[in-house]
């Protein structure tokens, strides 16, 4: 559910003034039953300030009316685009284009941050409490053979674009890392396999992690001592053993649910909580319910994704992988020996953060660079209506918000640092130039290579990185969709952005701006904000 404090003004001036008419009325009402009347002084006013108040409102309506009026006499119906290509500086720069797209993001996409921040800090105490709980309770308890099972860390890294300042539209999701520490006699030997030529593209960005002794530790006792670990939470990968993602993501949902059993009467007079496991491929999501005495302004239902991980080192995570974008064949049949249960992401959120508060450091004042991806993102949601869920499905995970993500921050590390021109007077040319560069991306005429992993990183800019991230292979997000798909979603893309003006009146802000209303019985199509 979308929160905007805005104000309907075409229900507002309506109710004003009938409300007014309706006291008038009463007090006529009241004032004849009054029985006796009095004439007024000579010269004094006689007694109808409501009735003023009344005509005076009536008349700041029919003003605004007209000047609303007048400003669609003079916003075009359509596009220009007769005689001209689609990203024409001139259609642009047409004051109705800027208008529709400040209408559009004050009312569709911008949040408000009050309600985002109360969302977050309320967040914050919850899952605070849960790690808490989940930490002080532990491990089951110790593994024959002197080693320990995982646990919590104790801390979470709140991620995503909440946290990020571009999420759009609803305030009701996060994502969350939970950290785990490791027992301390395993240690792990990371490896990326960006440079298996026979994997397919989907798996170049994943990561195995082989079990190894730490430093001082006896080759034969470890092995002996970490047998219990290795057997609970690890598989055989040409002949050695390897953590195992599906393993851990079956503990840690069980380990969360006891301890949401812990602390669920704590947070009764504040919420209700619930857990829904996402099976051995997806993290558990938190469900944050307000309860009837929960009085508070920003009584909202909220989903937090919990996400398993393990520390790497200088605040990079593994993770479960995300699901292939598309059917790469059985997954028990991976090449040379490998297995998909083996398979870790990496998750780079910390880093990413930094990137754009190094950017933004550098921007000068009211750069609108942050703005221009939330309204990429609307543009994305606004190309999804009309398609069938398979094609929007196909649609959402080629345009990911993680892809848009990239596509901004590859747009800005070409240019050094946010330049002049990022201010709110170029907010239409700059978002039709990421719009270019992403179609470009799509049509294989530049690569999207992930902004942090491989030597072309930008890790400058973020600080160190694990050796193994630094050597990695770079990474191209869009390499995993073939090319029929990559090219019907750039078509797509072009196309949108031609009716952007038309979508902007049929799905935007109030709707005296709108000459058409949308479809009926169409819902839109939201897509998750932060999943790659």
């Amino acid at each position: 559910m979308s929160v905007h404090y805005t104000l309907n003004l075409r229900v507002f001036w309506p109710l004003v003034t009938g409300l007014c008419t309706a006291l008038v009325c009463l007090y006529h009402v009241l004032r004849g039953s009054g029985g006796a009347r009095t004439e007024p002084p000579e010269g004094a006013d006689g007694g109808f300030p409501l009735l003023k108040v009344a005509v005076l409102l009536l008349l700041g309506y029919i003003l605004l009316r007209c000047r609303h009026a007048v400003r669609q006499r003079f916003l075009p119906g359509s596009p220009r685009l007769g005689g001209h290509s689609a990203f024409s500086p001139r259609h642009l720069r047409e004051p109705s284009l800027d208008i529709l797209l400040e209408s559009y993001y004050e009312h569709e996409v911008r949040l408000s941050p009050h309600v985002l921040g109360h969302s977050k800090a309320h967040v914050s105490r919850i899952v605070g409490e849960l790690v808490r709980a989940g930490r002080a309770r532990g491990s089951p308890g110790p593994i024959p053979g002197g080693a320990l099972a995982l646990a919590f860390r104790g801390d979470f890294i709140q991620v995503g674009s909440a946290y990020e300042q571009h999420k759009i539209r609803r305030p009701d999701g996060f994502d969350v890392l939970v950290p785990l520490r490791l027992p301390p006699l395993v240690a792990l030997e990371p490896r990326s396999l960006g440079a298996e030529p026979a994997l397919a593209p989907a798996f170049h960005g994943c990561f195995v992690c082989a079990l190894k002794a730490p430093p001082g530790a006896s080759g034969g006792h470890w092995l002996r001592d970490c047998k219990a670990f290795a057997d609970g939470f690890c598989v055989d990968v040409r002949g050695r053993r390897h953590l195992s993602a599906p393993l851990v993501l079956r503990w840690f949902q069980s380990h969360l649910q006891r301890s949401l059993a812990t602390v669920r009467y704590s947070l009764e007079g504040r919420c209700r909580v619930s857990l829904t496991p996402g099976g051995l491929e997806q993290p558990p999501t938190l469900h944050v319910l307000p309860c009837r005495t929960d009085y508070g302004c920003c009584r909202l239902s909220m989903a937090v994704r919990l996400i398993p991980a393990v520390h790497l080192g200088d605040s990079v995570f593994l993770v479960a992988p995300p699901p292939p974008p598309s059917p790469v064949g059985p997954l028990s049949e991976l090449p040379g020996g490998l297995r998909a249960d083996a398979l870790w992401g990496v998750n780079t959120a910390r880093q990413e953060q930094k990137l754009l508060s190094w950017l933004q450091e550098r921007a000068p004042p009211g750069a609108c660079y942050l703005k221009c991806l939330q309204l990429l993102k609307a543009l994305r949601d606004l190309g999804a209506r009309g398609l069938d869920p398979t094609a929007a499905t196909q649609w959402g995970r080629i345009l990911s918000s993680y892809v848009l993500k990239t596509v901004l921050l590859a747009a800005l590390l070409r240019q050094g640092a946010p330049a002049q021109g990022w201010d709110e007077a170029h907010l239409g040319e700059r978002l039709e130039e990421l719009v270019q560069f992403l179609r470009d991306c799509l049509l294989r005429r530049r690569t999207l290579f992930h902004c942090v992993l491989g030597p072309g990183g930008a890790a400058a800019e973020v600080g160190p990185l694990p050796k193994v991230l630094r050597e990695a292979t770079p990474v191209d997000l869009l390499a995993t969709f073939d090319r029929q798909a990559r090219e019907l979603a750039a078509a797509r893309l072009l196309s949108t952005w031609r009716r952007l003006p038309q979508l902007l009146r049929a799905y935007g802000g109030p709707r005296y701006l709108a000459r058409c209303p949308p479809p009926r019985n169409q819902r839109p199509q939201v897509f998750p904000e932060d999943e790659p």
